[in-house]
């Protein structure tokens, strides 16, 4: 996942706009956050592993001065989750630096790495991520490209295979790039006096940034003292990630031209005619199983409760749990309102099955407190393959419905019943066409030829001191 910020604008504190664009984006990564700044002379980082709010305070973000800002906040599936791997990454030459945000997983990182290797001057690589070996080849073309950072970006990220959402600056210019595909999202806003660039509109939202529209599958921006530029340097070949509508982006933020709680609630809908069931209740996995349920509710005309109460600070822990709460596992997470469910035939509505171990907990949860019947109804269709391009799904054999069938399924976490929205109503719910989508987690076909070799995990020695 990963969510990336970056902001081009000499009126404004442009730490905390981005601060706060990166607080819109810690959805998608709970490891750790970063922000480097340029005053036009000089690049300063600050990063750290945390949550946002951990990683910065008044005082760290009052020493981040200039007019150009890149932030991002990290899920990590290429990489150890350790500080060397924190974002954005910085390199620097005697004559330039490079900051830079990732959103995404190259699946050629050891090809990259052959071609750094290759530079004159270059002993080794010394890059953990395959961020960093991106960084660190653009910043061994700097020397050879006229033009600067923008020719040789152009240069560069066509040799790139897989999914990149970047954000990217030198001392004098913001620059953000997407992958030919579009697998992740990436859109430009305008302040009144300045530029914006996010992994969601809703990052804009939160900074006053007027939406203007989507970075373009393989397209380039720079933003400068002369305003926008853009150039395509791939040719766009669109396939987003399917799955953002499913679960990644927020529920107020708009992707294509859609607001993703209005695709969320049909899919509901369109899960309540697929599955129908006689039940007292349906209630949701909050958050990101809510707006589903709603629509669920409204096109069976079974009311729609709250049966969960989610604790919003368990987050990301680096305090192990004892053995005796590690067994109480969901409860860290989830409580049921007992006299909402007991006596009840209870549909629960979630946005995906990955492994099954937590629908398992849930399940006998909501029978522990009472319910009579428990019917899971799950807003996708059966994650069936990993992904290649961001997510850290299981691989293949740990995935739940890579071995067994939905009714085996249901068996196995002890529901009553279980439905799973199908592939093509999730997809006309998102009212965009199939063939500008990549759901290669549903169906096993990729935008892009991947082997199980090239999932981009590829490490090298580094010292994780900082």
């Amino acid at each position: 996942m990963c969510g990336v910020f970056g902001v081009w604008a000499p009126a404004e504190d442009v730490a905390k706009l981005t601060y706060f664009g990166l607080y819109a984006l810690q959805h998608r990564g709970q490891e750790s956050a970063g922000i480097a700044v340029s005053d036009g002379h000089r690049i300063v980082v600050h990063k750290e592993m945390g949550l946002v709010a951990q990683v910065f305070d008044e005082p760290a973000l009052t020493a981040l001065r200039g007019h150009i800002a890149v932030g991002h906040c990290r899920y990590s599936t290429t990489g150890a989750s350790v500080w060397a791997n924190a974002q954005p990454t910085f390199r620097s030459t005697p004559d330039a630096s490079l900051a830079l945000g990732h959103n995404g997983n190259l699946i050629n990182t050891r090809e990259l790495a052959d071609l750094l290797e290759a530079q004159p001057g270059v002993a080794g690589v010394p890059a953990t991520s395959d961020t960093d070996v991106l960084t660190a080849l653009f910043v061994s073309q700097l020397p050879g490209v006229p033009g600067g950072v923008e020719n040789t970006a152009a240069a560069v990220l066509p040799l790139a295979r897989g999914a990149y959402s970047l954000v990217f600056m030198d001392e004098h210019a913001l620059y953000a790039a997407r992958d030919p595909y579009g697998f992740r999202p990436l859109v430009l806003g305008q302040l009144e006096h300045g530029w914006v660039v996010a992994s969601e509109t809703a990052a804009l939202d939160i900074v006053g940034a007027s939406f203007v529209r989507e970075v373009a599958p393989g397209e380039l921006i720079c933003i400068d003292e002369g305003g926008v530029r853009s150039r395509t340097i791939v040719e766009p070949r669109p396939k987003g990630c399917l799955f953002e509508h499913v679960y990644l982006a927020r529920p107020d933020t708009t992707i294509s031209g859609r607001g993703v709680h209005a695709t969320r609630v049909e899919v509901g809908r369109r899960l309540a005619a697929e599955h129908p069931v006689a039940a007292d209740l349906v209630i949701p996995v909050p958050e990101s199983g809510t707006p589903a349920a709603i629509g669920f509710a409204e096109a069976s005309g079974i009311p729609f409760g709250q049966g969960l109460v989610k604790n919003s600070y368990v987050g990301r822990t680096f305090i192990q749990p004892s053995q005796t709460i590690r067994q109480r596992g969901i409860k860290l997470k989830l409580n049921p309102l007992r006299d909402a469910i007991a006596g009840r035939r209870i549909v629960v509505v979630d946005d995906s099955i990955v492994r099954g171990n937590t629908q398992r907990a849930l399940v006998a949860m909501l029978r522990e407190a009472g319910a009579t019947q428990v019917h899971v109804r799950v807003a996708s269709p059966p994650v069936i393959s990993p992904c290649f391009f961001g997510i850290d799904f299981a691989s293949r054999d740990e995935l739940i419905a890579g071995h067994l069938t939905p009714d085996e399924i249901c068996a196995s976490i002890g529901a009553d019943s279980l439905g799973y929205v199908s592939l093509d109503g999730l997809i006309e719910a998102t009212t965009l066409s199939a063939d500008r989508l990549c759901r290669g987690c549903f169906d096993g076909q990729y935008p892009v030829p991947v082997a199980d070799r090239d999932r981009g995990k590829y490490v090298l020695e580094v010292s994780t001191q900082p």
